[in-house]
């Protein structure tokens, strides 16, 4: 029984406690090859990226294969390998699930797959271990008297078509909506897109990926009009100049950073720009690492840019072949000179000018964008600034010149693209009547069925729809945003309203889950079939390794089980969803994705099967896949076949179709300037600090998994704030205090560790909710919590709408001295600092 919404409480849970040793094989370990190496009990907890394979510029990436299996358990053990793929970052590694008994005991990486080569993850080799927790959902539970009960699913389901048939039956589709995640399948995305907004026909529908996605597919809307990486993994293979921006890669893709490390102990190594305002692994591996202060990505960025215009290091052939809008932007950093960049940012102008001869003089430019620019102010406009790089340099469609505005989730580029995120199936455009026809004839429905009348909404507007009242039924999958959203107070706020009637479908008892009346218990990773598409467009197939506990179902089940209940149909009086399992779900979804952008057209699951990996677009004239987009000029961006005509960088106000016509006739890349502002929260005298959240390599997003897992646990069990060593004695503080952090929205606890940061700010780790804390229950609204998001502002991007995790003033006060024996996090080891990498820098 799990405690009611009302009292705040909450299970705890338990982990069975396994051997932290893994093996790796190493194969063709030097820049030549030269045999296997097998390393036994490599500690991948302390060396998350594992054993160096270097290799030079243009030469394949050599293989290594790691491998985890339960204690006691070799190779010969296992009764089979079920293939599958990574679902607790962005990479995709590809992996085969050792199967024992009926039960999983273990990981291998797939050597011959073109993402990993073999390599595995600290959370991909230990991660498997969640499936196994004591504490999982294995029956529906509903809301009786105050308390969720356990319940079959004829009366858990029943309870949500009552709800549903009632509201739209009283007020229409737009009071329901649907918030889901970047965790599930592409055939669970589909479906759901289809169910809501042709079925139900709400507006309202979009991911948790709009916390950390969002800001991605708007900056490619913005320049290039559609969705869709540019770039490859590849191309990290070739560039002699790799620039990563707001990119924590060592931490957040630790093979993708092994790939890097690779290249970087190899001939002929890559130079390496980091901008993060904190010394990270990848500073501290960096050539040049520039610092900003956080909120000024922008005036950096047009510095950069400045600097590479005045230099005359720029492709004026490409750029007048495939552009538009190169002197507005010229005109714009004109006075956006070093030395300016230098005040706002508090970066050394000489650092600016170096960084501009880095990128400008760079014969293959790689660039990579995440959290550090999509979760800060001016969001969008910045990540357009990099794509703007690209284009003045003419570094797209080449080997080694790649863009990857990157994802935070594992198939976070699943849901953009099937319309589960606030926008529409197929890259298509909600402005454009054409486009909708064409969704409404391969769904059969009228095109007035499909809400178009206004953009999708996003979450942080479905949200407030709920604390307004206009919203009555959230829908929430494989999502916890009872400690992934900003101003979590607020949001307990919203989640408790009686008015509201909330399905919370997941894995575990989660705290958002203590709100639902509805719980409804689902597969997971391992449990079920679908594809998975990551970061550079590789699709992979999961397989089903292993049945699901008790009475856990698939995903795309519950969503099909709920649609055939609400009798869906399309415009002849037939289903609207005609597909039964994966793979009819996933022929369907060909259908909708043919001869747009991200067209699987030439994929199938055996084709998958076969290859293992293949980048979209997959068809008949491409059937290997495509590596990169933009090979020979801009695709999608003519006025017909845009995903999108663009928003202002300011105001977030959409750009009218005749405008774009106007602007873009030909259909080329859009080069947006944009000017610098200022942030909508700064320091002051009460709060002196800026507050800056972010991901540690060791737990995935809310730890709904990875808190569950022994190692991963162990190594980062509770949250800690890190200072500078001079903020940290201006302040009388010492490591290992616990101090109080403080925003005018709330309160954290936490240890302090000291590092190499800039000063003035402070950084907590965003992972740790309340219901893994020693007393188990939420802290007072008002008082200190655990979770960083208790201080986070409700405020968003105004082109992406991503929120602004990275924006909040700050004061950090002691609470007590540490004390004697006590770590610096109080309990075990936390963040990169715990992995035992060199503090030398490569400068």
């Amino acid at each position: 029984m799990l405690a009611g919404r009302r009292t705040g409480q909450s299970p705890g849970f338990v982990c069975d406690a396994r051997d932290g040793r893994i093996g790796v094989l190493a194969e063709g370990c030097g820049p030549t090859g030269g045999g296997d190496v097998v390393v036994k009990g490599t500690d991948r907890i302390q060396d998350p990226w594992g054993a160096r394979t270097p290799y030079g510029p243009g030469a394949p990436w050599p293989t290594r294969t790691d491998t985890h299996l339960a204690s006691g358990l070799t190779e010969d053990d296992v009764d089979r390998w079920v293939p599958s793929a990574s679902l607790l970052h962005s990479n995709g590694d590809a992996m085969d699930i050792a199967v024992r008994d009926g039960r999983i005991v273990g990981v291998r990486g797939r050597a011959g797959d073109r993402v990993n080569r073999g390599r595995l993850g600290p959370k991909d080799l230990y991660g498997w271990q969640a499936n196994h927790s004591p504490d999982r959902l294995t029956r529906p539970l509903v809301r009786e008297g105050g308390r969720l009960v356990e319940t079959d699913w004829d009366t858990a389901l029943d309870r949500i078509v009552t709800r549903s048939r009632e509201l739209l039956e009283e007020q229409g589709p737009g009071a329901v909506g649907f918030y889901t995640t970047g965790q599930l399948f592409l055939e669970e995305y589909y479906t759901l897109a289809v169910l809501a907004r042709a079925g139900i026909g709400t507006n309202h529908l979009d991911g948790n990926t709009r916390l950390c996605t969002a800001t991605a597919a708007e900056a490619l809307k913005q320049t290039f009009a559609c969705d869709g990486q540019p770039g490859s993994y590849e191309d990290v293979d070739h560039a002699d100049t790799i620039a990563l921006f707001g990119h924590n890669m060592a931490e957040t893709q630790t093979v993708l950073w092994a790939r890097v490390l690779d290249r970087l102990a190899g001939p002929a190594p890559p130079t390496l720009l980091c901008v993060d305002p904190r010394r990270t692994h990848v500073a501290r591996q960096a050539h040049l690492h520039l610092d900003p202060r956080p909120g000024t990505n922008v005036a950096l960025l047009n510095a950069l840019l400045h600097e590479v215009i005045r230099t005359d290091r720029i492709d004026r052939a490409y750029i007048g072949r495939h552009t538009v809008g190169f002197e507005e932007l010229a005109a714009a950093v004109e006075q956006c000179t070093p030395k300016w960049a230098a005040e706002i940012c508090d970066v050394p102008a000489a650092d600016i000018e170096h960084a501009a001869e880095m990128l400008g003089s760079a014969k293959r430019l790689m660039s990579t964008v995440l959290q550090g620019v999509y979760q800060s102010h001016q969001a969008t406009a910045a990540a357009v600034q990099v794509n703007n790089l690209h284009l003045v340099r003419g570094m797209l469609g080449r080997p080694g010149c790649g863009l990857l505005q990157m994802n935070g989730q594992p198939s976070a580029e699943n849901t953009r693209e099937c319309g589960a995120d606030g926008d529409l199936p197929g890259f298509r455009n909600w402005q454009n009547d054409t486009h909708v026809a064409d969704l409404a004839r391969i769904w059969n429905v009228a095109p007035e069925r499909i809400p178009h009348y206004a953009p999708p909404t996003h979450a942080m507007q479905i949200f407030r729809n709920a604390e307004q009242g206009s919203l009555r039924m959230l829908w929430i999958t494989g999502s916890n945003p009872a400690v992934s959203l900003p101003e979590l107070s607020r949001i307990r706020a919203i989640l408790a309203q009686e008015r509201l009637f909330v399905v919370v479908q997941d894995l575990f008892p989660t705290e958002t889950a203590q709100w639902a009346d509805v719980v409804l218990p689902a597969a997971t990773w391992g449990e079920k079939t679908g594809t998975v598409t990551n970061a550079d467009r590789t699709v992979h197939l999961s397989e089903k390794a292993v049945d699901p506990p008790g009475e856990a179902r698939a995903d795309l089940d519950i969503f099909l089980a709920y649609a055939a209940r609400m009798d869906f149909r399309d415009k002849d009086g037939g289903p609207l969803i005609t597909w039964h399992d994966p793979e009819s779900a996933f022929a369907a979804w060909q259908r909708c994705s043919a001869g747009r952008p991200c067209d699987y057209t030439g994929l199938s699951y055996d084709r998958l099967r076969e290859a293992g990996g293949v980048q979209w677009p997959c068809t008949a004239g491409a059937p290997d896949g495509t590596a990169r987009l933009y090979t020979d000029g801009i695709t999608f961006a003519a006025p017909d076949t845009c995903e999108s005509y663009g928003k202002d960088l300011v105001t977030g106000a959409a750009v009218e179709p005749v405008e774009y016509r106007s602007l873009n006739p030909d259909g080329k890349a859009v080069i947006k300037a944009a000017e610098y502002l200022p942030p909508h929260e700064e320091a002051s005298a009460e709060y002196p600090l800026q507050l800056i959240t972010g991901r540690t390599v060791h737990h995935f997003h809310t730890r709904t998994k990875t808190g569950r897992v022994p190692e991963l646990n162990a190594a980062a069990p509770d949250v800690w704030a890190e200072l500078s060593p001079s903020e940290a004695s201006r302040q009388g503080l010492s490591d290992g205090d616990l101090v109080q952090i403080t925003t005018p929205r709330g309160a954290v606890r936490a240890r302090l560790r000291t590092t190499v940061m800039r000063d003035g700010t402070v950084f907590l780790p965003f992972h740790y909710g309340y219901w893994d804390t020693p007393e188990g229950h939420r802290p007072p609204d008002g008082g200190a919590g655990r979770a960083a998001n208790e201080t986070t502002v409700t405020d968003w991007d105004p082109v992406s709408r991503q929120p602004l995790f990275k924006t909040a003033a700050a004061r950090v006060t002691l609470v007590a001295r540490r004390s004697p024996g006590t770590g610096a996090t109080g309990s075990g080891t936390t963040g990169a600092e715990a992995t035992g990498t060199p503090e030398g820098s490569r400068t």
